[in-house]
């Protein structure tokens, strides 16, 4: 098993700041570039120390794997298309992605990406108990059937404008970014006259979801490249998926445990007797034994929620509640004024 701590070299209480720095130093010490005799193992090392990174940054994938030493969604399946796109957070304090370590960066390509989007998903309990499938329904902006491209002629196609300038120390080379094809190298040479200036249109697009178990309100789902297209034909945006868990009218949520309160008539919790509950799965049967109290406990071991991991559950903690009648007739009446002094009656 692998010990994501060791492969970042920081220990186990270490901070969100000590685990970007270390590995900003691994990323850059493994990057490819610059590493070309050892390309593959450089490779190897690089994404074992993103998928650290990706565990290890995220609270509740740290959490779970500190208690289970693994996590449901781990970073090994990432390619390096997608870590390069998603490392504006490490390396934004003061760095340009990977430019200021002399490793190669392709502007263009981060500047010519589609816009991510952002969607609010609302599940209920039962979805993310079992995982179930959902369809939601996006408009994204997509570039326009037909569209036709030239290259710039401002720029030759480079997306950027070099200027050389005699001074008196010598002569001085700036670049800057092309102001006629914006620093993508291509501008639009015809389009049909429904899409907009961009070349886009607007549609609408339909994804089958399926949602993850366990999942917490106001957790976000990332996907990749589904987002609105990039103008010119670049990378598309991403879809962030922000889950809503609506309320519900049984039970109440704390993390993966489950509430649930049980009404008693005075009979029912003197004499004891046996139950019929809800859980997420079916009503079961419990027993409730003589001289319950109001404000009992009694804990369903595993009848929660999943935890992210799906292989274990919170619990279902029932909270019993004696109903006191507010009406009586005459004969419980005149048994309670009976009975008012007995001791039986007094903890």
């Amino acid at each position: 098993m692998k010990d994501f701590y060791d492969i970042l070299g920081v220990g186990r209480d270490a901070t969100i700041n000590d685990i970007k720095k270390a590995y900003r130093k691994l990323a850059i010490k493994y990057h490819p570039d610059k590493n070309p005799k050892n390309k593959k193992e450089a490779e190897k090392k690089f994404k074992e120390a993103t998928e650290a990174y990706s565990i290890l940054s995220d609270k509740n994938k740290r959490r779970e794997y500190d208690q289970y030493g693994q996590t449901s969604s781990d970073g090994s399946s990432m390619n390096f298309d997608d870590i390069f796109n998603n490392l504006g957070d490490i390396f934004s304090d003061g760095f340009d992605s990977f430019t200021d370590f002399g490793l190669n960066s392709n502007k263009k390509d981060i500047r010519n990406r589609g816009t991510n989007l952002k969607v609010k998903v609302k599940v209920n309990l039962e979805d993310i108990y079992y995982g179930n499938n959902k369809t939601i329904k996006i408009k994204k902006m997509k570039l326009a059937p037909n569209i036709k491209f030239r290259t710039c002629f401002n720029c030759n196609g480079t997306g950027v404008i070099t200027k050389i300038t005699n001074t008196f120390i010598g002569r001085m080379q700036t670049t800057s970014t092309c102001n006629n094809c914006k620093g993508r190298g291509k501008i639009i040479n015809s389009k049909p006259k429904n899409a907009n200036i961009d070349g886009f249109i607007e549609t609408i697009e339909y994804l089958k979801l399926q949602i993850p178990i366990g999942i917490n309100d106001g957790e976000m789902l990332k996907l990749l490249r589904k987002g609105n297209d990039a103008p010119y034909g670049g990378r598309p945006g991403d879809l962030i998926i922000i889950f809503n868990v609506l309320p519900n009218k049984k039970f109440k949520r704390k993390k993966q445990n489950l509430y649930y309160k049980l009404y008693l008539t005075i009979p029912e919790a003197i004499l004891g007797c046996k139950k019929s509950i809800d859980t997420l799965t079916g009503k079961i049967k419990i027993s409730i034994s003589k001289g319950t109290q109001s404000d009992k406990k009694i804990v369903l071991k595993n009848k929660g929620l999943p935890y992210r991991n799906g292989y274990s559950y919170g619990d279902l903690i029932v909270t019993t509640r004696v109903w006191i009648p507010k009406i009586i007739n005459n004969d419980l009446k005149n048994f309670f004024k009976k009975n008012k002094n007995n001791k039986l009656f007094y903890k």
